[in-house]
């Protein structure tokens, strides 16, 4: 049996493609629209609407009509619990920042803010392209909900306030893509934040925080099978492949309820159409604000390369012309070393010349030594044979 069929056994009310067709080409306005899709979009809406694909329950009007907080708060509430890991319900749906939604509406699938049973303050949304700078971006809105809560408790109760009547304000992100930082945990799908001392200290802050990247979810259930309730209702947000429909169903049978009411809709293929019009171009629109989002991130980190390396730029030059300045002070020592260098020389062959012209005299002076030396020698010579014949004169003198 086809998958298909298989979801039909499940969903009667689910029509064939070709009865989809023929009620989109029965009416002219209709046909308008369908041909402006391309050939893709075309597929995918057939694909739902007749069951061969299950239904995008990220899509803005399933969404609302499914896990509307007023008429069905027990969806939510089921939601909320599995994600809070206590029993929670809502006691009541409060206003959304008017200014807020009117600025990020394109990106947001869902905003709304609920109070509960306790007090406390959630504020869930779904992204369907995550923010820039998600961290800082909820840690404002989660500020703006407590002192909204401040504002209305402290109003209520004038003399009587005290702070431990401020209950806790959960802020619930849900990214059908996620943003950078989530890429660095792909087997991680729910990050819990709440402040903590870095002592052991305790003290009740109030602001808590749920992050969750769909898009990291699905990648790690597509292998593996859904093992909790969290994990079924994660997978009936993001997931529209059938099997794991089938599989969600036969866990969970409570989930048949929502998917029926989901193909009900479908059967309304006027309204549905315009719907899918509508989500194709929010599609355009988040798709433009983040290529706009990411290309201002792209240029402020340019300008921030560029400004950094201007400056490394502008003391590489400082240090260049303090180097230049410095083989010009070295040029000239050398150039001053050299000069003296060469006089030294000078003065050296001038001694050297000295010395030789000296040394050629003490020769000429040794060999006029030795001559009156031998002259002396001879004249010695000559007054010992003098003497030894006046020596001879007087013996003979005597003798006489």
């Amino acid at each position: 049996m086809c998958m298909k069929n298989r979801l039909q056994s499940f969903f009667p009310m689910i029509r064939t493609r070709e009865e989809v067709l023929s009620e989109i080409y029965a009416r002219p306005d209709l046909t308008d629209t369908f041909e402006q899709w391309n050939r893709e979009r075309q597929k995918e809406f057939l694909d739902f609407c007749s069951g061969a694909k299950g239904v995008k329950m990220l899509y803005d009007g399933f969404f609302k009509e499914i896990m509307d907080p007023e008429s069905t708060p027990e969806r939510l509430e089921e939601f909320l619990s599995l994600l809070l890991l206590e029993k929670v319900r809502i006691l009541s749906v409060l206003p959304n920042d008017s200014a807020r939604v009117a600025d990020e509406s394109s990106l947001l699938i869902m905003d709304i803010v609920v109070m509960l049973e306790d007090g406390s303050i959630a504020n869930v949304e779904i992204q369907k392209i995550g923010y820039q700078f998600p961290g800082e971006r909820s840690a404002c809105y989660s500020s703006d909900l407590l002192l909204r809560q401040y504002k209305r408790v402290r109003g209520r109760q004038k003399k009587e306030f005290v702070y431990n009547q401020i209950k806790n304000v959960y802020t619930i992100v849900i990214f059908d893509k996620s943003t950078h930082e989530f890429k660095e945990f792909p087997d991680t799908y729910i990050h819990r934040f709440e402040q903590k001392s870095d002592s052991g200290i305790k003290m009740e802050l109030l602001q808590k925080y749920i992050f969750i990247p769909l898009d990291i979810f699905r990648k790690n259930v597509q292998n593996n099978s859904i093992n909790s309730k969290l994990e079924g209702w994660l997978a009936f947000l993001s997931m529209d492949t059938p099997s794991i429909i089938l599989e969600l169903i036969e866990r969970y049978p409570e989930f048949r309820e929502l998917y029926g009411q989901i193909y009900e809709i479908c059967r309304n293929v006027e309204d549905v159409m315009g719907l899918f019009s509508k989500e194709l171009l929010e599609l355009d629109r988040n798709t433009v604000r983040y290529m706009m989002d990411e290309m201002q991130e792209e240029i402020n980190r340019k300008k921030k390369e560029l400004e950094e390396s201007t400056h490394e730029l502008e003391e590489r030059r400082s240090q260049l012309e303090e180097s230049k300045s410095q083989l010009e002070e070295r040029r000239t020592q050398l150039e001053e070393s050299k000069s003296q260098l060469e006089e030294s020389q000078s003065q050296l062959e001038e001694s050297k010349s000295q010395l030789e012209e000296s040394r050629s005299q003490l020769k000429e002076k040794d060999s006029q030594l030795a001559y009156q030396k031998e002259e002396l020698n001879k004249k010695d010579e000559l007054y010992q044979k003098a003497l030894k014949k006046i020596e001879e004169l007087e013996k003979k003198l005597n003798n006489q």
